[in-house]
């Protein structure tokens, strides 16, 4: 099991720049709402916020947040828009579009137009009156059921709860079964300061989820195993998500098929034929055959 020092904080102890970065650099990455609003007289606004998340299914909800500002306690045009109309439109932001969406987030003077200044194509909507961002790959019409404050403060949250009235995905994104390809979306997300990631690519991995049954856990494994100096956390939970443990005969014949020579070799050394098994051990993993690795690990308590 891991162990690591920490440095600790109290957040009321914290500058409020200082606090907001740790919040920002160390919850992350984050998905980006690129909110499209009107004011009461119809002038739209445009600016991306990255305190947001999908929270609901059925109904689907989605809720961002437009800070209170950090350097003076402002509001946001946005905050103020949707309290004047309560509809937005949240448009997903992907690698094509990064940089108009950071330029939007500058801070422009009422009745400046974000789409104009960013070169972004406004689109009509079907159910709300803000426009969608045509280069978005996903749009999100939304009314807004409620703004709730989390104070008054510089940084304080407003939350603005909406539900999605129309979903609108750019037809490539869609795979045969209809649903989101995340290499094709490409989308970003937010991290601390100037930082982006990029989720598509190199960057995806998958992790099947334990949803046939509950595995033998990481505490089945013998401690040695557990307490291993080659294998990590992740790849003994990947031991731990298999179902089932192998017998006594299943994990004899992988010894002599798989690993006589690592035995040979490192007869009369413990240490490190236990080191060699959990790195042989390790190396399957990593190839995917997480039930060879459980069979390898046990064989070292065989003799």
């Amino acid at each position: 099991m891991a162990h690591h020092s920490f440095t600790s904080f109290d957040p009321s102890a914290l500058d409020g720049r200082d606090l907001h970065g740790k919040l920002l650099g160390g919850i992350a990455p984050r998905p980006i709402a690129f909110a499209s609003t009107v004011d009461a007289a119809g002038q739209p606004n445009l600016a991306p916020f990255s305190y947001f998340n999908v929270f609901s299914a059925h109904p689907p909800v989605v809720i961002f947040s437009p800070a209170r500002r950090m350097k003076d306690n402002t509001t946001k045009h946005t905050l103020e828009n949707v309290l004047a109309v309560p509809e937005v439109v949240i448009n997903l932001v992907d690698f094509a579009m990064v940089h108009q969406c950071s330029l939007a987030s500058a801070d422009f003077a009422r009745g400046v137009s974000e789409f104009s200044k960013a070169g972004l194509t406004p689109v009509a909507s079907e159910t709300v009156q803000p426009m969608r961002v045509a280069e978005s790959p996903v749009q999100m019409e939304c009314k807004v059921l409620r703004v709730e404050s989390l104070g008054e403060t510089g940084g304080a949250g407003q939350l603005v709860v909406c539900e999605i009235q129309r979903l609108h995905f750019r037809s490539d994104v869609l795979n045969e079964q209809g649903q989101p390809d995340p290499n094709a979306l490409d989308l970003v997300g937010r991290c601390g300061g100037n930082a982006y990631v990029r989720a598509s690519g190199a960057a995806l991995f998958e992790v099947p989820k334990p949803l046939v049954a509950p595995g033998i856990g990481v505490d089945s494994l013998p401690l040695e195993v557990q307490r291993s100096q080659v294998l990590t956390g992740n790849d003994l939970a990947q031991l731990g998500a298999l179902l089932d443990m192998p017998d006594e005969t299943e994990v004899n014949d992988f010894k002599l098929l798989e690993l006589a020579e690592l035995f040979m070799d490192y007869e009369g050394d413990g240490i490190a034929l236990e080191h060699a098994i959990h790195t042989f051990a390790a190396d399957c993993i990593q190839r995917g055959e997480a039930a060879n690795a459980l069979k390898a690990v046990l064989t070292f308590n065989l003799g």
